[in-house]
């Protein structure tokens, strides 16, 4: 089933409206929930509409919430996010490293007691189309086991790395767990099983099932406890720069809930000409890539992509066919727009 971006986006604006957002929120809500379908990433797109009216609902979210600004000095500036609509929160925050970056060349943004930011590459390509450098992460309460562990207990804290390039950023977008849990619930909404396990089920055993992961949330870190290492030193880098609260505190806060409601976020945006030219820059970037795409693949009939290069190409699909959506979901998010 494939909806018009058009009306898909008309359709999440409407349904914001009556959970009680602002004309002026929830157009920008619309707008990237609608543009990271758009792309292909169905799982924090129109699947979370329903997710996030939920959490406004429960007093979760913050509607009169706006960044406020604790401290700054020079190229670093750290807010409170009092809660608000976290891409709203997010989408700001990015501009703002930008607006820093342009000015000092490097550009540092802080974000204590925020709520969840949806897709973290959202933030990553908004900095590389503004043309700089990006890295943000966001922390979250614990949802992926520790290496060595039998019970969840670091965060998948999102990290996103961008690279601004004329033919195309190179916008890398990862969950510290093997599969993010919007890719376990499009994999079992589609009926499918995952290529390689994603975690455990109630017997301790790995696991390809997404909804036996989704049970116990024993996600697997990737890299093992590579994964496990760099969510925690994440989570902790994050928390102290945002002065705002750590997994532990967040799994205190929001109770099993799955809100990430109180998380703390970090927004870098570098000039990437400030050693080296334009053309040097854009050098660099396409040897790399060209290495990439020059690698002889496995499978002859799946050709090696760099991070985003594949979103390009679904957004142009998805323009001309239309955005798949669950029927299911659909029909969810047109009862909360008043369609049905």
């Amino acid at each position: 089933m494939r909806i018009n971006h058009n009306e898909l986006k008309e359709t999440i604006e409407q349904a914001l409206l009556n959970a009680g957002l602002s004309l002026e929120q929830a157009d920008l809500v619309a707008q990237i929930h609608s543009s990271t379908a758009l792309d292909g990433i169905y799982s924090h797109g129109l699947n979370r509409i329903p997710v996030f009216i939920r959490a406004v609902k429960n007093g979760w979210v913050n509607l009169n919430g706006q960044l406020e600004l604790r401290k700054g000095f020079g190229v670093a500036e750290n807010y409170d996010g009092n809660r608000g609509i976290g891409v709203i929160n997010a989408m700001n925050a990015s501009r703002r490293a930008v607006e820093l970056a342009k000015i000092h060349g490097v550009g540092l943004v802080s974000v204590r007691n925020t709520s969840h930011w949806m897709r973290g590459g959202t933030y990553a390509w908004e900095i590389a189309n503004r043309g700089m450098i990006g890295m943000c992460w966001s922390n979250t309460e614990s949802a992926v086991t520790a290496w060595g562990s039998i019970e969840p207990c670091v965060g998948l804290n999102p990290v996103c790395f961008s690279v601004p390039r004329d033919e195309g950023a190179l916008v890398l977008d990862m969950a510290l767990s093997q599969y993010s849990y919007g890719k376990l619930q499009t994999t079992r909404l589609a009926g499918e099983t995952l290529p390689f396990p994603g975690g455990y089920n109630k017997k301790g055993e790995l696991t390809v099932i997404p909804a036996e992961i989704e049970e116990t949330r024993r996600a697997l870190p990737i890299g093992f406890w590579k994964g496990s290492g760099l969510a925690l030193a994440l989570d902790i880098i994050g928390a102290v720069l945002a002065n705002g609260l750590n997994t532990p505190a967040l799994d205190e806060e929001v109770k099993g809930k799955m809100s990430s409601a109180g998380s703390s976020q970090i927004f870098i945006a570098i000039n990437p000409e400030m050693f080296s030219t334009h053309e040097e820059v854009e050098d660099i970037a396409n040897r790399s890539i060209a290495a990439i795409h020059n690698a002889t693949p496995i499978n002859p009939d799946q050709p090696i992509v760099y991070p985003g290069e594949r979103q390009v190409k679904r957004r142009k699909e998805n323009i001309e066919k239309g955005i798949p959506v669950d029927p299911g979901i659909w029909n969810d998010v047109c009862k909360l727009a008043g369609k049905q």
